[in-house]
């Protein structure tokens, strides 16, 4: 068993992506390869992109079990092409993939420096370099081989040049697939050598099952799917910190704005401060940018959105009235969020800074609120 500890492409309280069976809401993504497939027009490179946590790793995992599952050049047959990526759970390739011990695929990711015992920052040029073996394989059985890079955007400009040497001379039998937050960090050669599958966010129905099937609860899916973007990954991380009851009492702190009470604001921030609440402030700043972001968003365009939080849609038309006032909030989510970023990386106390942040905007707002 793969050590979950060294798997940076794992989200923490999740199956690894290569143990998701299903994928909700990237039907369109799933059926253009599958035309390309049915096709006999299979390109050698697939650049699957998308935000994060959208299920792009997900995908790439799917693709690998249905194509070594799958015989070269069964995309015809008497049933027809397959309409599906799914591959029975039961299957040997399945089993192969789920224990990490299928010879027809390799993974790559940032792997341990030897000498610190640690992940590196980077996907460095050894790790592509693994691929002359791995494709060496393939001349001997003729078998289909798949790779995977995620994220591509972590590679550093040798192993880039390295891929793209390979993507320019595709050994018989390889495909490629890249999973990318960033496309634009990539090289533009990487990107003209492969064909992108784009992911999109998830609505709150598709949210709803990926999150039951990932962690077997589904509350609160339309406020997650609002909240975290549609990423699924997201939703993840704020279910795992309490992010919905967090975010619920920062938009009932910013209720009582233009005067926000003293009791209530510092014991808020003291929850951010003192030892192991590093995630719940990372969290915290992460809910108060998006809070005012939403503030701002509903007030310039006059179109109320769904809840994420109780009373959030009667607190948003209070504070952004009018569009004027809508860029006030938006250039606070822009300045206090540059500023939490800035005293963070000098170590600030966390308590500190989450009442300063909720101090300025109530000076701010001050004037503009009456």
């Amino acid at each position: 068993m793969t050590d979950a500890a060294l798997e940076p492409d794992r989200i923490e309280g999740a199956p690894h992506p290569r143990e998701t069976q299903r994928l909700f809401g990237q039907d369109a993504a799933e059926q253009e390869f599958l035309r390309s497939f049915a096709q006999g027009r299979m390109h050698h490179g697939w650049l699957i992109t998308g935000p994060r946590g959208v299920g792009k790793a997900s995908l790439a995992w799917r693709l690998a079990r249905f194509l070594l599952a799958e015989e070269e050049g069964a995309g015809g047959g008497m049933f027809g092409p397959p309409e599906t990526l799914d591959i029975s759970p039961d299957h040997p390739v399945a089993h192969r993939i789920a224990a990490g011990s299928d010879p027809g695929l390799l993974p790559i990711r940032r792997s341990v420096d030897e000498k610190t015992g640690k992940l590196r920052s980077q996907i460095v040029v050894d790790d592509v370099r693994k691929l002359r073996g791995f494709f060496g394989l393939s001349a001997t059985d003729g078998g289909r081989r798949v790779v995977i890079v995620d994220p591509a955007d972590e590679m550093n400009a040798s192993a880039a040049n390295a891929l793209l040497k390979l993507l320019e001379e595709p050994p018989a039998g390889a495909m490629l697939l890249l999973v990318s937050h960033q496309p634009s960090k990539l090289l533009p050669t990487i990107r003209s050598r492969c064909r992108e599958l784009r992911l999109r966010p998830l609505n709150a129905e598709d949210m709803t099952h990926a999150l039951t099937q990932a962690v077997g609860q589904a509350d609160d899916g339309v406020a997650l799917a609002q909240l975290s973007g549609g990423s699924v990954g997201e939703a993840i991380r704020m279910t795992s910190g309490d992010g919905m009851a967090l975010y619920a009492e920062i938009i009932a702190m910013l209720g009582h704005l233009p005067r926000l009470p003293r009791p209530q604001l510092r014991k808020l921030a003291e929850s951010a401060g003192g030892r192991g609440a590093e995630q719940r402030f990372d969290l915290m700043v992460r809910l108060f940018d998006l809070a005012l972001s939403r503030i701002a968003r509903a007030g310039a365009t006059g179109q109320a959105m769904p809840e994420a939080a109780p009373d959030e849609a009667q607190v948003i038309a209070r504070l952004a009235p009018t569009p004027q006032i809508a860029r006030l909030w938006a250039e606070q989510a822009a300045e206090l969020g540059a500023r939490a970023r800035a005293a963070r990386a000098v170590n600030l106390d966390p308590a500190a800074l989450v009442l300063d942040m909720f101090l300025r905007l109530e000076a701010a707002t001050a004037k503009a609120l009456g």
